[in-house]
């Protein structure tokens, strides 16, 4: 009994004085192996998890969902407390991390890795009221095209994922939509882990400039309220003072494409179909990371993890006070009778960068003979830069109290289901009064989009009707955490509205017509029992060249005019229920 008892204490002794570099080297990653040169595989990345989750309490690796490659995500937690049912977190301030959307910009796969690693091996400080979770690599599709061409402008690595997923979409298109099994997926994820932050790693295209490190957090405007303002005046300058402390000048995403950053420029608008747009309409705290593309990809990774080392800092300083902004954010979302649904820069308001960039030219080019755009790197500055980060809302509707979907249109009710949202169905045929909308105009994209052709521009008339509805349509209230989501899914003016990404467009296809010999006598006598209507008619021959000169522009538009019209067609099917005064 001794002997053993001796024993015990020795591998305890050995075990206990294990430093934490030790540990760090037998977990090194093929980042580090590779002297910060290459990227591992989709494989290589999740058993590297699923190694740390066996030797480590504070990791747990959870097998979630499909992606359209045929391969599950994973996601990844560390709490130091050991505790990962997400439902008795809620003392816990919650950041998702995701990477590898367009696994070809794979620096915060690795650097998320260094992160888990460095915390269970001790090497940096444990956070003591921040989770951490991650999704390692969000589209797997992309991970498992490997090559080392894809990303023209890239400095590294070696060899790298593609973007597109397995069926071709960019995923970063993709959280409003859901043509994908990863966005499913994200969503469930997402409602499961309920984050007060979100980060995205990405890295960036377009100009060159001194910085590794730019950000692009979600637009304090649109974002709204004190939150907004939070974000705005706290986190994101408190970032940049951090990361400026330790040699790491970070500056805002810098949104220009064959031109020169010191002419200005604007903050980029993430939209519901983002990443950071997405989770923003839950009142979550968005960051997209957008490494530079030139610098070395060592230095590119290193960067991304310094970043995230002082997002937990934020985390843990400001946990509560965001989780308390966040909270109140939602109890004013329900006190608002407005929502905007489309903004633009306000241009009379900028905030003045002091911008660390290269020197350009513009010189001939030895290819095409014509002015190129050429930057200089022998001569940097450092100048004011006009950047405009200000948005103003440039339409808005009124919130109504709920929406009814007729059970013809249950399409689109698993979209809701997955994104946690209430409905019931009714009880029994019901006229209801609603208002009512027709799509009056819209413009469509001429060329392709992440397999739609979406809509823009899109403007609707109203009116208030009594509408017959029945036993099983969907009753979709407004008084709900979801609201966001609600309004910019179901009100086709919103720029990410199911209607604009085509979910509605049998709509716009008019089922019946006529015959222009038949139906001039039927236009004759409607223009002789309707005074105001052929004052109208006579007006607009008028106005309108190219409709005075075609018979059957003239005849359509009678036909619409006509009793014979089809009450379908532009009919918007969805009708909001108005709140009382």
């Amino acid at each position: 009994m001794k002997k053993i008892i001796g024993l015990f204490s020795l591998l305890c002794i050995i075990a206990c004085s294990e430093k934490p570099e030790d540990k760090e080297k037998d977990f090194q990653t093929f980042f580090e192996t590779s002297n910060g040169l290459e990227t591992p595989t989709y494989t290589e990345v999740i058993d590297f998890y699923i190694k740390l989750a066996k030797e480590f309490p504070q990791i747990n690796v959870l097998t979630i969902g499909e992606t359209d490659s045929g391969l599950p995500l994973h996601l990844v937690t560390y709490n130091p407390d050991g505790e990962f049912n997400f439902n008795k977190l809620e003392d816990k301030t919650v950041i998702l991390i995701n990477n590898g959307i367009h696994p070809g910009e794979s620096d915060g796969i690795d650097a998320t890795m260094l992160l888990f690693r460095d915390l269970v091996v001790n090497k940096i400080g444990a956070p003591r009221n921040t989770v951490l979770t991650t999704i390692p690599i969000y589209n797997v599709g992309g991970a498992l095209n490997r090559n080392s061409t894809s990303r023209t402008n890239q400095n590294g690595p070696k060899e790298y994922g593609f973007r597109g997923n397995a069926q071709n979409y960019d995923l970063n298109r993709d959280f409003i939509k859901n043509d994908t099994k990863n966005a499913k997926t994200f969503a469930e994820i997402f409602h499961l882990t309920k984050p007060d932050i979100f980060i995205d790693n990405h890295v960036s295209n377009g100009a060159d400039y001194q910085y590794t490190l730019t950000h692009l957090f979600t637009q304090h405007n649109k974002l709204g309220g004190d939150l907004g303002n939070y974000l705005h005046t706290e986190m994101m300058p408190t970032l940049e003072t951090s990361l400026e402390e330790i040699n790491w000048p970070i500056t805002p995403y810098v949104n220009v494409f064959n031109n020169v950053p010191e002419k200005g420029f604007s903050q980029f608008m993430d939209y519901p179909r983002y990443s950071t747009g997405y989770t923003t309409l839950w009142n979550t705290l968005g960051l997209m990371v957008e490494t530079h593309m030139l610098k070395p990809y060592k230095k590119r990774v290193m960067g991304t993890y310094y970043l995230m080392q002082k997002m937990i800092d934020i985390s843990e300083k400001d946990g509560e006070k965001i989780k308390e902004l966040r909270a109140n954010a939602f109890i004013a979302d329900q006190e608002k009778t407005t929502y905007p649904l489309q903004f633009k820069i306000d241009t009379t308001k900028s905030s003045i960068l002091k911008f660390k960039g290269f020197e350009a030219d513009i010189i001939k080019s030895e290819v095409t003979g014509l002015n190129r755009l050429k930057y200089n790197k022998s001569k940097p500055f450092t100048k004011d830069v006009d950047y405009k980060n200000y948005m103003i809302a440039t339409s808005s509707v009124k919130i109504p109290a709920a929406y009814v979907i007729p059970k013809g249109w249950k399409k689109v009710i698993p979209y809701l289901e997955a994104n946690k949202i209430n409905y019931t169905e009714l009880e029994k045929d019901t006229i209801i009064a609603v208002e009512s909308y027709r799509i009056k105009d819209y413009k469509t994209r001429t060329s392709a989009y992440e397999g739609h052709y979406p809509h823009n521009n899109t403007i609707v008339s109203a009116s208030k009707q009594d509408v017959q509805f029945y036993k099983g349509d969907f009753y979709v209230p407004t008084n709900q955490r979801g609201i966001r989501y609600i309004l910019e899914t179901l009100e086709p003016g919103a720029i990410d509205s199911f209607f604009n990404w085509n979910f509605f467009d049998t709509i716009l296809q008019q089922k019946e017509g006529f015959s222009p010999y038949v139906f001039e006598d039927v236009a004759a006598q409607l223009l002789k029992d309707n005074s105001d209507l052929k004052a109208e008619f006579e007006l607009k021959k008028s106005e309108d060249e190219s409709f005075a000169s075609s018979w059957y522009a003239q005849l359509d538009w009678l036909h619409k005019k006509s009793p014979n019209y089809e009450k379908a067609h532009l009919q918007y099917p969805i009708y909001r229920v108005l709140k009382s005064n």
